[in-house]
């Protein structure tokens, strides 16, 4: 398949659009606790809609991954475990260090170890990539999303000043920088961890490839086995809540009953997740409804569900890109990441979150659009430079 990497570049950005997205239907469910909703959701997000793009997209999937090496399916559905560990931590890194510096410490992170670490293990960044003109171009987008998402940290933090003093106590619980750091890091590092389980999953997307499946699709089959991962984590940990807040019920029961309000450093969330959530917070739906009074079951369950595979498609256009961005796969990273900053971007402006905040700040806002588009069209342009025998 040739390579085109600026198609690439808009599948990313369509996955970024879904990352920034998904958390909005869930703005509709009433009378459940989080963990309810989010395992919902999750069972769509992490083993529906995988399952079903695979088995729509590709061929012989059982086959494929039968034949799979079991040591691949093992590390790269550890990957997708440790990947949901990122979200154990994700909610300390904003208690300690606030929204917006924790964000952008954490995805900084993400961004970072999840782009650079696969091709140092390969032994492909000294060899392969800094070498060429076309790979010091792509690294250097690399490096200007790097500086996009401290730029949206700088912004985050030029609001929070503006805030009045109640309104930061409120946002930063426990301001604690040291602590907050090496959290962030922790979670930062292990929400890179999807980023290891697509690469992993390498053997699968050819063993999909021999039985016939387009390239494009090549990467729906590993998506089954680091989404499964996902869903080890995020199911222990809503076992765990629905245990200790007595949830467990909801899911059957059409009556409402009084429960203990989940405290949001409980949510499991990593940082490809916590920007949809942000966008949420200023969508104009449904409020938390506390009064008495039967729960909508049918409705809950829709909009979670549609929220669980806005969730997935993030990931679906994912593999899209990544099989077009040629030579330098491993960018694609850097682009979702990107992605998802700009799309969630785009709904704070929209929905009004930057409203009556000061020039500077706005000023801000808008460098960090910049700066993050140009890096995707950098880290594009970059894959087109690589030549076109060299691509897989």
């Amino acid at each position: 398949m040739t390579p085109n990497p600026f198609l690439g570049v808009i599948y990313h950005w369509l996955g970024g659009l879904a990352s920034g997205s998904f958390y909005v239907p869930y703005r509709f469910v009433r009378k459940w606790s989080w963990e309810t909703m989010w395992l919902t959701g999750g069972v769509f997000s992490w083993i529906i809609a995988p399952w079903a793009g695979a088995l729509l997209n590709t061929k012989d999937l059982m086959a494929v991954l039968s034949e799979t090496p079991a040591s691949t399916l093992f590390w790269t559905y550890l990957s997708g475990v440790l990947w949901g560990m990122g979200g154990l931590t994700f909610g300390l890194t904003m208690r300690y260090l606030g929204m917006s510096l924790g964000m952008a410490v954490a995805l900084g992170y993400t961004a970072a170890f999840g782009t650079l670490i696969p091709p140092i293990f390969r032994g492909e960044l000294f060899t392969k990539i800094l070498p060429t003109t076309s790979g010091q171009v792509v690294l250097f987008g690399v490096l200007v999303c790097l500086a996009g998402i401290a730029i949206a940290g700088l912004a985050g933090m030029s609001k929070e000043r503006e805030m009045s003093e109640e309104a930061k106590r409120a946002s930063i619980k426990e301001f604690d920088f040291k602590k907050g750091s090496l959290v962030a890091t922790f979670s930062g590092i292990m929400s890179a961890c999807f980023a290891y389980g697509l690469e992993a999953g390498k053997p699968i997307k050819e063993a999909t490839i021999a039985h016939g499946t387009a390239p494009l699709w090549q990467g729906l089959p590993v998506l089954v086995v680091v989404l499964l991962g996902g869903f080890t984590t995020n199911f222990l940990w809503c076992l765990y809540l629905h245990v200790k807040n007595g949830t467990a019920h909801q899911y059957l029961s059409p009556e409402d009953r009084p429960a203990p309000a989940t405290p949001g450093v409980e949510k499991l969330e990593t940082a490809t997740d916590a920007p949809g959530e942000e966008v949420a917070e200023h969508a104009p739906g449904l409020a938390a409804d506390a009064s008495p009074g039967p729960v909508p079951l049918l409705r809950n369950y829709f909009f979670s569900a549609l929220a669980g595979v806005t969730w997935y498609f993030q990931f679906f256009f994912y593999t899209m890109g990544e099989s077009k961005m040629g030579r330098f796969g491993f960018s694609s990273w850097t682009l979702h990441m990107a992605s998802i900053m700009i799309f969630s971007t785009l709904w704070g402006i929209a929905l009004k979150e930057w409203a009556g905040t000061s020039g500077r700040t706005r000023r801000l806002v808008a460098l960090t659009l910049l700066v993050l588009i140009g890096s995707t069209v950098l880290i594009g342009y970059g894959n087109s430079l690589a030549p076109v025998e060299s691509a897989h």
